[in-house]
């Protein structure tokens, strides 16, 4: 991690469901962007439908952008051109209690923000105990965080609490094969 990213404050923002993309594209209108900027992690998963299997983008944090800025003395400026904009809800905790990510919650957010704005599958195999072990990818240093594996959708559930609210997550993986000797 850079040393300006540690020195930045990161908030989560709520949006609309399916208005994230929209709601940064408006952002970037109003040209008010180069005081801050804006994330919105997604995920590829692979969809089986009527026995196809499909891979689709969707959003990892479905109703939530993540916001990054140099000085927090710039979120009252950020609050009023946020609600001009359709599809913003609120800050979390509230947009009385602006409270920026902390500890572990910034950590984990972090690590997908710098893994790029796709997360690809991450590459696993499965132990002699049938546990899953995270070769490559974005599940790594998330083992402990797993609390359901699908080995039929290759789908890893996380569970991950942010701002004291628990998540839950899918991630794709694939199964690399180990070589036997």
């Amino acid at each position: 991690m850079s040393d300006s990213k540690q020195l930045n404050n990161f908030y989560a923002l709520q949006v609309r469901q399916t208005r994230e993309s929209n709601f940064i594209k408006q952002v970037k209108e109003y040209g008010f962007d180069f005081f801050y900027k804006l994330y919105f992690p997604m995920r590829k998963l692979d969809l089986r439908k009527k026995g196809k299997i499909k891979a689709v983008s969707s959003a990892m944090f479905p109703g939530y952008v993540f916001l990054e800025v140099e000085d927090a003395d710039s979120l009252s400026e950020c609050l009023r051109t946020f609600r001009k904009i359709d599809g913003f809800e609120r800050f979390l905790i509230s947009n009385t209690q602006i409270s920026p990510l902390r500890s572990r919650d910034l950590d984990i957010i972090l690590k997908f923000i710098l893994i790029g704005p796709v997360l690809e599958k991450s590459q696993v195999i499965f132990d002699e105990n049938s546990r899953i072990v995270v070769l490559h990818g974005p599940l790594t240093g998330l083992e402990g965080y797993i609390v359901k594996v699908d080995r039929r959708k290759k789908r890893a559930k996380i569970k991950l609490d942010i701002y004291n609210d628990s998540l839950f997550i899918d991630l794709s993986f694939e199964v690399i094969e180990k070589v036997k000797p």
